[in-house]
């Protein structure tokens, strides 16, 4: 690696490694965990790094929701840093890790239109890209149709994916053709970036952003065998062939008919038996998802660990405070309904055992 990349990844080292350590510890976990109930859990996490977020909006307006909503921004200010310090060859792949949010918010706002709701009822639902979005938000959902939607669409990258899916959902009437054209479309061309990097970047990446998408793709495998029924055709159509550990002929097993636990075991051989989960395999995937995704949060820990001048670290970072959302999600929720830890600690996937317990190494 040049000594410039060098110089310059060693600053973002320096400040990343300082942004870490505002990640929840386990002791907070503990505390967020044991709070007695939704505004018990918000008091606490005023005292976190989410404090100036959720202080922006007065505490009756807070609801679940719009909690997640509030946090989400915590994320979008640290893409934000990472963006504009990171070396300009990489920069690239961290602008399209950021465009995952917009991919989600875009079909949220297609749903939005195929279901007549407003921008009042959708707006909390989407990640705040706010200015870096080339989205227009509020015009997609004044559409009165989504074939207008799409149109709306012209001068973004979206219009040609979703115009080429359109046929299916017209004849279909069915939202995923476009959703899965444009989660196909992302996943490619986020790979593609990972490949086009130096190759110390590129091995690291690889690593980290390869880890999420082979998750990513072997539940949607999975789910589209066990929850839609698709065929062993439409399975292969509508996934990944490439990946870091998972491979074409993994994601072909699986469309075929092979036992799930034996060829994710064969994938993860150090993963725990996900077999058990799988004897009512439509009520135990989410679980199965959680213990895949705790791949991702390890694999995010590695990349803290030896060499620092490389694009994990950053990733990592970005990907961990993701997570740290998610986990957040699952407790806002269990506390406003009243579920008790028993119930929704095994679908924590860092609150669960120890937060960022790795990140000092």
């Amino acid at each position: 690696m040049a000594y410039g990349a060098v110089a310059q990844y060693a600053a973002i080292h320096a400040q990343v490694r300082s942004l870490s350590s505002t990640l929840l510890t386990p002791g907070t976990w503990t505390m967020l965990c044991e709070a007695s109930n939704f505004p018990a859990l918000l008091d606490m996490l005023k005292e976190t790094i989410y404090g100036p977020y959720l202080k922006e909006v007065e505490d009756s307006l807070l609801t679940p929701r719009r909690t997640i909503y509030q946090a989400n921004k915590h994320l979008a200010d640290a893409f934000n840093t990472v963006v504009t310090s990171i070396p300009a060859a990489a920069r690239a792949l961290i602008t399209q890790l950021y465009r995952r949010y917009e991919v989600d918010n875009l079909k949220a706002l297609i749903r939005g239109v195929e279901t007549g709701l407003g921008w009042d009822r959708v707006r909390y639902f989407l990640f705040p890209l706010e200015s870096l979005t080339i989205l227009p938000a509020e015009k997609i959902l004044e559409a009165e149709s989504v074939g207008t939607a799409v149109e709306r669409l012209h001068d973004t990258p979206y219009y040609d994916t979703l115009t080429h899916a359109m046929q299916r959902y017209t004849a279909e009437q069915s939202l995923f053709p476009l959703e899965v054209a444009l989660d196909l479309a992302y996943w490619r061309e986020l790979w593609q970036d990972v490949n086009q990097l130096s190759y110390t970047d590129r091995v690291w990446a690889q690593q980290v952003v390869g880890m999420l998408l082979d998750v990513t793709n072997l539940m949607w495998a999975i789910r589209y065998r066990v929850n839609h029924k698709l065929s062993e055709e439409e399975i292969v159509n509508y996934t990944l062939p490439v990946g870091y550990q998972v491979h074409d002929e993994d994601i072909r097993a699986i469309a075929a008919g092979a036992d799930i636990a034996q060829t994710v075991a064969r994938i993860y051989p150090d993963l725990e038996d996900i077999s058990p989960l799988l004897k009512d395999a439509q009520s135990g995937l989410p679980q199965v998802e959680v213990v895949l995704q705790r791949c991702v949060v390890e694999a995010c820990r590695n990349a803290f660990i030896g060499y620092p001048f490389h694009i994990g670290i950053p990733i990592a970072y970005l990907l961990l405070i993701e997570l740290e959302i998610q986990d957040l999600t699952v407790l806002v929720e269990a506390k406003a309904s009243q579920v008790s830890p028993d119930e929704f600690r095994s679908f924590l996937l860092i609150g669960c055992e120890g937060g960022n317990k790795h990140l000092g190494a």
